[in-house]
């Protein structure tokens, strides 16, 4: 049996992101392969060529065993249904289960995230790729992230577009909505443009719901998970 492939990033109570170490490893990727269910094979042959397949098969194994075990069930039990904007939900012996989560993958690193309460979408990019920041500045980011990413240079102009790409990636896949909602009419907050870790966030259309978002950053990958906010009383 092929040795697991994914590890904790980071947890608490109510969630948890996975790393999924996409490196190539042929045994990895048969039992991976052989993990998922008919329909989840039958994606995987749509896939023309090597490196998408390894990426979802990888994945989507990694995800399904951890949903077993946060879940308790079989992996024969666990299946999955997509909204009509193409979010997936899990869905156990053909009944809703109660976690949401999202799943993102870029070269050779995979994120899964899981959340026990209120919706979550996670986004990572690898840094080995560069993008031209100047090139979406304009259809991506509003007034005052473009400013900000106007005035930086080098290396620091590249992590900041990665860094406010990959939480609005984030939030857009938390909502659930695809690409109906326009990235460039909100605004990462100040503070986490500014260097913190985590920060809140609302929606211009919707500011009575809150979102925690994280820089998930590291050394090899830019990425951030945004969580939706409890509205429970305490």
């Amino acid at each position: 049996m092929a040795e697991r492939w994914w590890s904790t990033l980071r947890e608490t109570t109510d969630t948890a992101i996975m790393h999924v170490d996409l490196t190539p490893d042929a045994c990895r990727a048969a039992h991976a392969l052989a993990s998922l269910d008919g329909e989840e094979q039958a994606r995987w042959r749509r896939y023309r060529y090597g490196r998408p397949r390894r990426e979802f098969a990888l994945c989507r194994a990694a995800l399904r065993a951890v949903l077993c075990r946060r879940l308790g069930c079989r992996n024969g039990e666990l299946a999955f249904e997509t909204s009509p904007h193409g979010k997936p939900a899990a869905l156990v012996g053909g009944r809703p289960a109660p976690v949401s989560f999202n799943v993102s993958h870029s070269g050779r690193h995979g994120l899964v995230a899981l959340a026990e309460r209120g919706r979550i979408g996670v986004d990572v990019e690898e840094r080995r790729s560069r993008p031209d920041p100047d090139g979406p500045i304009r259809t991506v980011f509003c007034a005052a992230e473009q400013a900000e990413l106007a005035a930086a240079r080098g290396v620091h102009k590249v992590d900041l577009f990665f860094m406010l790409w990959t939480m609005k990636e984030a939030l857009i896949k938390a909502l659930g909505t695809g690409l109906s909602l326009d990235t460039s009419g909100f605004e990462i907050p100040p503070s986490l443009r500014h260097g913190s870790p985590t920060g809140e966030f609302r929606f211009p259309h919707d500011p009575t719901v809150g979102w925690r978002i994280d820089n998930l950053g590291n050394a090899d990958f830019a990425a951030a998970v945004a969580h939706e906010l409890s509205t429970e009383p305490e």
